[in-house]
């Protein structure tokens, strides 16, 4: 047996245990992610058995509240379901923009740092503060920073205003969110 098979295997008698249902089809539906970290060091190992991991989920069964830790993105990405797929390229994203934060890039509002995707998860996890600026609305600075994403050119005052979203709201909630998050 290959190894990428004797891993898929691996997680599927994992799944199965834990899940109320006795097939891999109804079991995967069972499952929602849960949290995640990211290990610098990839010391940790899936539960299917691949070591190396970087980014360690946590998920969690919906009907009886099992949890399996460490499983990688690979492998939720077996449970062939859009939005796990999704969400785990938007958590992967919001540590990859982390790190351009603590290295101290110039984050613009760019496909090199942002997506509408990433945009709209971000308002869904509160990312956008309630303040003066956007008269206690955050789906106001949402949605200017959606409608400036789509723009092809950018005045001087939108670009500030921008920049100003990212560096007093997205910085600070994601520093706060993910500041235990890294395992270096």
């Amino acid at each position: 047996m290959s190894t990428t098979r004797a891993y898929f295997q691996n997680l599927r008698e994992k799944v199965l245990s834990l899940s109320e249902a006795n097939d891999w089809r109804s079991a995967v539906d069972e499952w929602s992610i849960f949290d995640v970290e990211e290990d610098e060091t990839l010391t940790e190992s899936c539960v299917c058995g691949k070591e190396n991991l970087r980014y360690l989920f946590t998920i969690c069964n919906k009907l009886n509240n099992n949890e399996l830790y460490p499983i990688g993105s690979s492998c939720i990405k077996k449970f062939q379901r859009s939005d796990l797929n999704k969400e785990v390229d938007d958590k992967k994203q919001l540590f990859r923009l982390l790190h351009a934060i603590e290295s101290n890039d110039y984050i613009t509002l760019s496909p090199k740092f942002f997506s509408r995707r990433l945009l709209l998860y971000l308002y869904n996890i509160n990312a956008f503060e309630a303040n003066e600026y956007n008269r206690y609305e955050p789906y106001n600075d949402f949605q200017f920073m959606l409608d400036m994403f789509n723009k092809r050119m950018r005045t001087e005052r939108q670009e500030r205003k921008a920049t100003a979203i990212i560096m007093n709201s997205i910085r600070p909630f994601l520093c706060e969110m993910l500041r235990n998050k890294v395992r270096r």
